[in-house]
């Protein structure tokens, strides 16, 4: 359970103390039963989006990722992207399994994970976390995963995944912004994040 804001304090991957409290979730009871209802959720969406155009789809599992994310942080997020690409497999397969989209799934929800997870989670964090993932999993392990299966080069696959991920980098932040901002509250009243209002300065002393 988060008690105070100060759990934030947490909020840096840098710190043993960061790692030690994400390993530990996995000894949660509670977490782990969240992490499955993620994984259930993300894979019944995966056939639900929204469409801009032309292979331009905003798909509704990423805003359940992130939030997942958030609350159980990257150690249980690691596992639960595993478990999502496997069960996503047999439940929605397309085409033959490759096990290189394990290992993008697995890094999207990490990604997540390292930017959300007790922290205080703002515009900011929400753009950065979701320019990592578009740029870093999306372009460049998808553009490596299509010129492995595919006849084209890499860098076809990297130019027009780079089209398509930053046309959509900037509705999406929003979108996972929202969803976030709205979710927060009634998470950390359940005691699932921490407050997310920054704590109130104290006067000076008369």
């Amino acid at each position: 359970m988060y008690k105070s804001p100060e759990s934030l304090t947490l909020a840096s991957p840098f710190s043993k103390g960061y790692w030690r409290t994400a390993a530990r979730e996995l000894k949660n009871l509670r977490m782990l039963t969240l992490a499955a209802i993620v994984v259930a959720l993300r894979i019944v969406l995966s056939g639900l989006y929204i469409p801009l155009g032309d292979n331009l789809n905003i798909f509704f599992g990423y805003f359940v990722n992130g939030l997942g994310a958030a609350i159980y942080g990257p150690v249980v997020a690691l596992l639960s992207g595993f478990a999502t690409d496997i069960l996503g497999y047999f439940v929605h397969p397309t085409g033959p399994f490759f096990p290189g989209y394990v290992l993008s799934t697995m890094m999207g929800s990490f990604f997540y994970a390292l930017f959300f997870y007790r922290a205080r989670i703002t515009a900011v964090r929400v753009f950065l976390a979701k320019l990592c993932v578009n740029l870093l999993v999306n372009v460049g392990l998808g553009a490596l995963w299509s010129a492995i299966q595919f006849s084209k080069g890499y860098y076809y696959y990297l130019v027009k995944g780079l089209v398509k991920n930053i046309g959509l980098l900037p509705v999406e932040a929003l979108l996972l912004w929202l969803f976030l901002k709205a979710m927060a509250p009634v998470c950390a009243k359940n005691g699932l994040l921490p407050r997310q209002e920054k704590p109130k300065k104290e006067g000076p002393e008369v």
